[in-house]
């Protein structure tokens, strides 16, 4: 089995976007979440090699889902997915463990560097 990505945002477009570009990097899709609460409890069953995870969500922000998987899976692979503008965040997530983030609208090339360095 292929190396695999959770990816958890709140709108299905951008899921769907980061889902294309996922597989066109020959990498499988786990599953997908659109709240923080969500993606932890994802996390948790389906065991990802990767999350893309967005900042801005509804119930639980991509911060504090970042804090919560890293809580229980410290080794968790984490890529923040973040609007301009988001760059303290971006910070933040990062001092919490996530490896790497890519700004939206994205560059198609950009995600696909980010996902092989972390996954290739």
């Amino acid at each position: 089995m292929g190396k695999s990505v959770l990816i958890v945002d709140d709108a299905m477009v951008m899921r769907m976007a980061i889902q294309q570009v996922v597989k066109e990097c020959g990498y499988e899709v786990a599953g997908e979440a659109g709240t923080g609460l969500e993606a932890i409890s994802k996390y948790e069953k389906l065991k990802p090699d990767l999350v893309t995870m967005d900042i801005t969500m509804p119930d639980m922000n991509g911060i504090d889902a970042v804090r919560g998987i890293k809580a229980i899976h410290p080794e968790a692979k984490i890529i923040m997915v973040s609007a301009m503008g988001q760059q303290g965040m971006v910070l933040e997530a990062m001092k919490l463990g996530a490896m790497d983030f890519i700004v939206k609208p994205f560059d198609k090339e950009r995600v696909h560097q980010v996902l092989n360095k972390i996954l290739g």
